[in-house]
């Protein structure tokens, strides 16, 4: 850690440097479930705060936070030395609910200042953990319209024909049609709750600027041209179409960057970059191994070591399709939708929709943000 560039948390508008949070593994354990152990501190002093309310009452002063269950375990570690160390140093009493069970981490104690420490201890695990959860859904545009499902399908039988003699290029590796999109970001929700925020915050995200950015008019956008991620167009991963703005203004990339803002500053996205990069993954070697993952780069905080891939030659499939692939020139996405990805990425633990069968996903919330 640098000492000039401490980590710095945000919570609720208050920045806490932090130490270190380390996870500790341990062989031979019945129960992984509390194989986590809490070893840094908060630098955030016995400031008063009025984000959370805390009671007085006759015993001393309580707080209740809201935590989701799949966070509990990281709160009491391994056979209980986190929660007892929160306990100990803050002189304080947390109680926990069972395991599974959504409710109230309820913080007692004799001072004000220890309850108020406590919680912040608790919220820093939560927002240094929470990053370690696979993602459970994602914003995006669906471009899943029956005019360019027949288009791509038509590009990727031609390059069946013509390019499967070359390295690394098969079948496996295109998208499922149904689920072409455009992606704005990926959450962790953790539990109901979190999920109706994030449908409730999209809800007020169309009402206070994306209307006002369309002006409740259509954007006439081209899917043309395809492009690879990486910098050897013989050694590629991803292959994904363009998208262009017919009328050359940025309507489309304001509004995804600000939803990515608003989920950011919310709390329920990470924000890994200041602008979008909107584009269609068309083909991913990732879908070679298993066809429901997700066509984006995973995040650092995977647990999951990286998937070895089998990259693929891409130099004549960019050659012969570089102008003509998914030209649809009245093209106008319509919606901002946030799907489950429970079969995107094969992930259940931290999924509140279930999955309609492997080659679909379910959707939590659809707005119409475009006319036709």
């Amino acid at each position: 850690m640098e000492v000039l560039r401490p980590p710095i948390i945000n919570i609720e508008g208050r920045l806490y440097r932090t130490n270190i949070v380390k996870e500790q593994s341990y062989q031979n354990e019945e129960d992984d479930e509390e194989d986590f152990s809490y070893t840094g501190a908060v630098d955030c002093g016995d400031e008063p705060c009025d984000t959370f309310i805390v009671e007085q009452t006759e015993n001393g002063f309580r707080c209740a936070m809201e935590v989701p269950s799949v966070l509990y375990k990281y709160i009491i570690g391994k056979k209980g030395e986190t929660r007892r160390k929160i306990e100990n140093e803050t002189r304080t009493s947390l109680n926990i609910p069972k395991p599974g069970v959504e409710g109230e981490i309820v913080i007692t104690g004799q001072q004000r200042s220890g309850v108020i420490s406590a919680r912040t201890r608790i919220e820093v695990l939560m927002e240094s953990f929470r990053k370690k959860q696979p993602f459970s859904h994602f914003l995006s545009f669906a471009l899943n319209q029956s005019e360019i499902q027949e288009r791509f399908l038509k590009f990727k039988e031609e390059v069946e024909e013509k390019h499967t003699q070359e390295q690394g290029v098969d079948g496996s590796i295109f998208q499922n049609p149904a689920k072409l999109h455009l992606t704005i970001g990926t959450l962790v929700l953790l539990n109901e709750k979190e999920v109706t925020q994030a449908c409730e915050l999209l809800q007020q995200c169309k009402k206070e600027f994306i209307d006002a950015i369309t002006g409740g008019k259509g954007i006439p956008v081209e899917v043309a041209g395809i492009e690879y991620m990486n910098d050897d167009p013989a050694m590629v991963d991803v292959l994904y179409a363009k998208i262009h703005v017919k009328d050359g203004s940025d309507k489309l990339q304001v509004v995804a960057d600000q939803l990515l803002e608003r989920f950011a500053s919310s709390g329920l996205m990470v924000k890994d970059w200041d602008h979008v990069k909107l584009h269609a993954t068309i083909m991913n070697t990732l879908f070679r191994k298993d066809p429901s993952a997700e066509g984006r780069t995973i995040s650092t905080n995977w647990k999951q070591a990286p998937r070895e891939r089998e990259s693929f030659d891409a130099r004549n499939i960019l050659k012969g399709y570089s102008f003509t692939l998914l030209r649809i020139s009245t093209f106008k996405p319509e919606e901002v939708t946030q799907y489950d990805l429970r079969q995107l990425l094969g992930l259940e633990l931290c999924c509140i929709c279930k999955g309609q069968g492997d080659d679909h996903s379910t959707r939590i919330l659809r707005i119409t943000i475009l006319e036709r």
